[in-house]
């Protein structure tokens, strides 16, 4: 017999109806959503936590969090039941066993997103992608991009009120790819700070229309200023896409 075991939820969702993973008062969110359907199957409340927030309207193609469960129920069971109570733009994937100490939040090593962009206007993937009617230069997009690779204070990125004690990410990648019609930016670190994302991808759209130059755009990265940065682009483009942890986590 299994008791009081770590679980790793492995879920996706779409985040047009949520107000975030997070849980808030006066606002339904995903992590809601799972908290009610593993009351219901456990019948009693459960803490989760989750590998990180995602705002209202940002999707996870791969979210990660953990909860403790005194009952023996086997993983396959646990995801079963789970996708039975959960609505259907919130999905569980996979749920993996790991060690009593291990964080969903502090134990990752990596995180991925991408944002998504079209060119095309259609009244189809309005809230999965971000419509732009004019074609900006990707190669010179791309080329800001390397000025990002690294461990960098991100402070002209990140949401003022946030609650960390340093701005500092190591980006691994940081790279566009696009065709005639859409266009993903991709970018993994090590962790990201609050509205990081959108903000990256808001200031590096006005060096693809030629509104701010490499070398402005090197003393934007340099200011650790909001005001200096670019606008944040719409929630709807953006996904987290993978959440990574060392192999020994998990218990075999």
């Amino acid at each position: 017999m299994r008791l009081g075991l770590r679980y790793f939820f492995y879920i996706s969702y779409k985040g047009t109806n949520y107000h975030g993973w997070q849980i808030q008062p006066n606002a339904n969110t995903v992590q809601n959503e799972v908290n009610k359907a593993l009351a219901t199957i456990l019948q009693a409340n459960i803490d989760t936590i989750g590998s990180g927030r995602t705002d209202s309207g940002v999707h996870a193609k791969e979210q990660v969090f953990h909860c403790d469960i005194s009952k023996d129920i086997p993983e396959v069971t646990l995801l079963q039941k789970m996708n039975g109570l959960l609505p259907k733009d919130i999905v569980v994937n996979k749920v993996l066993v790991v060690g009593m100490a291990t964080h969903a939040r502090f134990d990752a090593t990596s995180r991925s997103y991408e944002y998504h962009i079209h060119f095309k206007k259609s009244p189809f993937g309005v809230n999965e992608s971000y419509f732009l009617p004019n074609k900006p230069d990707f190669d010179k997009m791309n080329e800001a991009c390397k000025i990002l690779v690294g461990e960098h204070d991100f402070t002209s990125f990140s949401k003022v009120k946030t609650e960390v004690n340093n701005f500092f990410c190591d980006l691994q990648r940081a790279e566009w790819q696009f065709d005639d019609e859409k266009a993903v930016f991709y970018v993994t670190a090590n962790r990201f700070l609050r509205g990081m994302v959108r903000a990256l991808v808001g200031t590096l759209l006005q060096v693809g229309y030629g509104k701010t130059s490499l070398k402005e755009f090197t003393e934007i990265k340099k200011a650790k200023d909001r005001t200096v940065a670019g606008q944040s682009v719409p929630p709807q483009g953006l996904y987290l896409c993978a959440v990574r942890y060392p192999s020994e986590v998990f218990i075999k």
